[in-house]
């Protein structure tokens, strides 16, 4: 089944800020929009004070990428801007290059599913500047909201320990976008269903749900609210119990899970959605086993996050079923994961390329240099270290890695390590050269990815640091570009 990941029925090329525009512009004006660019997109620290993060967005990317093209529309409503002296903001021979632009970037990326960590581009864009530059903002839209969301899912996933997470957050979601792209993130990070029936249609993920408060409340009595929701539904039949009473809710859910029984059917089970939920879901359990429904589920929600999840795991909670909405879909405690867009390399077509790097008085927002790749070390048992390096770099016989933040943090690497590029093509020249996988396949990838790394770095309070580093020569080059921006020399 194809992806069908943007659901507007207009051309979407002109998602991007102006500014990216402005200096498309300037780079035609000066004549050297020729200019052939490299750009990395990266994440600065790990989302949520956690250890690693999961990247998400790919198929988003390739959707809009295979059909970025300016239309009719979009020329002119470019037309119609003004400058600040009343005159067009643009002139029509540069509209009308963009009309005719045809995307033609070599994009390679880390595949989604896959855990990644600061500092490691997540998509290195090659190609004209100009396009390279129109591309920022709409790559940044989709992975710094998709990696977050597919991050915090995982964590909740890690929190139940292997029990399923429903995703219920569309009424509390960004808008449409969000609650879509929200829900195919976190089925990638590791929830089982979602609510979100639209979802369900567009990207194949099951879909539970059953019913709410209103249903209840809309019987005069609550036994027969749930009568008549078995006569309904008997086949999806999870009662509500916390409409007035919770523990009395859960008896007569119990009387018409025998009622249903009796009809040739089986209860799923109940919803708790406030109070105390560790004694609450024991003191339910009591209940349904007493009935003779040991194997009907409970199923949780109310706010949960994997912090609550995890302390409820503790205190001996009998849910079995967690489903999470707000503090999932909008990443609750940290709103955007913060990644840049930075140029790296430029030339001039066929041309030597020439390094940058951007500088700052703060270092971790000193970007790195090179056309960057990312090699994953691993030994029989877990993952050792990623390294950054130049594509260009001959590693065979092994590398010193340097932490970017503390030149002092240094490992070597044998050169007969067992090892995995991560950036793998997706375009080249515009043309799509990537078979985008279906999506439980993505999510059966989060999971595999995850058990190849040592436990601590799942930790929600101080996990362990995975090695991430440059690769010497790399880090050697920075140093030097930065000391030449600097206009210090090392005599």
């Amino acid at each position: 089944m194809p992806y069908h990941t943007l659901p507007y029925n207009q051309s979407l090329a002109l998602l991007t800020d102006l500014y990216q525009l402005t200096m498309a512009y300037g780079y035609w004006k000066a004549g050297v929009d020729g200019q052939e660019a490299v750009f990395h997109l990266t994440f600065r620290q790990h989302p949520f004070q956690g250890g690693f993060a999961i990247a998400c967005g790919l198929a988003y990317v390739i959707d809009y990428l295979e059909h970025f093209a300016l239309d009719e529309s979009d020329i002119t409503y470019l037309a119609s801007l003004k400058g600040n002296d009343g005159k067009p903001l643009f002139e029509r021979e540069f509209l009308a290059y963009l009309g005719g632009m045809h995307f033609a970037c070599d994009i390679d990326a880390i595949p989604e599913g896959a855990v990644v960590f600061p500092h490691e581009p997540l998509i290195r864009v090659q190609g004209p500047i100009v396009q390279c530059q129109i591309l920022e903002t709409v790559l940044l839209n989709i992975l710094n909201f998709q990696t977050l969301i597919a991050t915090k899912a995982a964590r909740m996933a890690i929190a139940t320990r292997g029990e399923p997470v429903l995703e219920f957050g569309l009424r509390r979601a960004q808008g449409i976008d969000g609650a879509l792209a929200a829900s195919r993130a976190a089925f990638i990070g590791g929830c089982a269903a979602t609510s979100n029936v639209l979802a369900g249609k567009l990207f194949g993920i099951p879909v539970k749900g059953t019913h709410a408060h209103s249903w209840v409340m809309s019987f005069d009595d609550e036994q027969e609210a749930f009568k008549a929701y078995a006569k309904a539904m008997p086949n999806n039949c999870v009662f509500l119990v916390d409409t007035y009473d919770t523990l009395d809710g859960v008896r007569k859910a119990a009387e018409a899970g025998k009622w249903l029984r009796s009809q040739g059917h089986e209860m799923i089970g109940i919803r708790l959605d406030s109070g105390d939920l560790a004694y609450l879901s024991i003191e339910a359990r009591k209940i349904l086993d007493e009935a003779g429904f040991p194997k009907a589920v409970i199923v949780a929600s109310n706010d949960l996050d994997e912090t609550i999840i995890d302390s409820l795991k503790d205190q001996g909670a009998t849910i079995s079923v967690w489903g999470v909405g707000t503090k999932l879909v909008t990443g609750d405690s940290q709103p955007a994961l913060g990644g840049v867009y930075k140029l790296s390399a430029i030339r001039q077509p066929g041309g030597e390329w020439r390094y940058k790097v951007k500088l700052s008085e703060q270092s971790i927002k000193v970007s790195n240099p090179g056309i960057q790749q990312v090699r994953r070390y691993r030994s029989v048992t877990e993952n050792l270290a990623d390294v950054i390096y130049d594509a260009n770099t001959d590693l065979t016989g092994g590398c010193i890695m340097i932490d970017p933040l503390d030149m002092t943090r240094q490992k070597r690497i044998p050169g007969d390590t067992t090892f995995t590029d991560l950036l793998i093509p997706i375009f080249r020249n515009g043309r799509l050269v990537y078979d985008l996988p279906p999506l439980p396949k993505i999510k059966a990838r989060a999971q595999e990815e995850l058990k190849g790394f040592h436990t601590g770095i799942k930790r929600f309070v101080n996990p362990h640091q995975y090695p991430v580093g440059l690769e010497k020569s790399l880090y050697a080059l920075k140093t030097d570009l930065i000391l030449r921006s600097r206009e210090v020399t090392l005599a």
